[in-house]
């Protein structure tokens, strides 16, 4: 089993916001987003919403699909974790000749 994908929340505050000794308040003021709300995110209390990803890449000048790519490595590898087990794969359809 592969090893569970860093949360982005994570990525943010150990490569962007320590790095800067930018605090919670300070960044989310840059972010324009409640601290409340970044808080959640960099203690993987929340995911990463598209609006979200789309700040922080246009406030770090890297790609919203780098930090939108991470959450969906994350939400997959928690889908994966409980995947369902009544499901019933749907019968293959024979081609027919013309």
């Amino acid at each position: 089993m592969a090893r569970k994908p860093t949360h982005p929340g994570s990525v943010f505050l150990e490569d962007v916001m320590k790095p800067l000794g930018i605090n919670v308040t300070e960044a989310a003021h840059m972010l324009g987003v409640s601290r409340k709300a970044l808080s959640e995110f960099i203690n993987e209390k929340s995911s990463l919403s598209p609006e979200m990803a789309l700040r922080i890449s246009k406030a770090t000048n890297t790609s919203v699909e780098s930090w939108m790519n991470m959450q969906q490595k994350l939400t997959l590898w928690n889908a994966r974790m409980h995947e369902p087990t009544n499901v019933i794969p749907f019968p293959v359809s024979v081609a027919k000749e013309g």
